[in-house]
């Protein structure tokens, strides 16, 4: 990530994200229009993506805050099925060509989950 000039938004506690199960799901500006973001654990670490589908931008889960294919391998977009590895946010198979995810800065710290703004993704409550 880029060197973190933001101060940090607090997201939930690190409790709330168990491993492989719900996303935490945030309001943030992407380019000063209203999007989403999600964090959820996946091996171990978080990670956190605009909840954006390369292959048309729409919001992927399949109900508030569910994200992963049934088996747990992906990130399934539900409109289209494109699947997403968790671990980078490239597209692993469907629709989303070569790319990626837009990544989040995020980082657990105290029992706390904090996410870092960058230039072009803005808190909601910001401005």
């Amino acid at each position: 990530m880029d060197e973190r000039t933001e101060p940090a938004v607090a997201l939930c506690p690190s409790a709330e994200l168990v491993e492989k199960g719900i996303a935490h799901v945030f309001e943030v500006l992407h380019f000063r229009e209203p999007a989403r973001a999600f964090v959820l654990r996946f091996d171990g670490r978080l990670v956190a993506y605009l909840n954006r589908c390369l292959h048309v931008p729409t919001e992927m889960d399949w109900q508030y805050g569910e994200f992963l294919d049934s088996g747990k391998e992906f990130i399934l977009c539900s409109t289209h099925g494109a699947a997403y590895e968790p671990q980078t946010g490239r597209c692993a198979g469907g629709p989303c060509g070569r790319g990626k995810l837009t990544a989040m800065d995020v980082e657990e710290r105290g029992g706390q989950v904090y996410w870092y703004p960058s230039r072009d993704t803005r808190p909601a409550f910001a401005d």
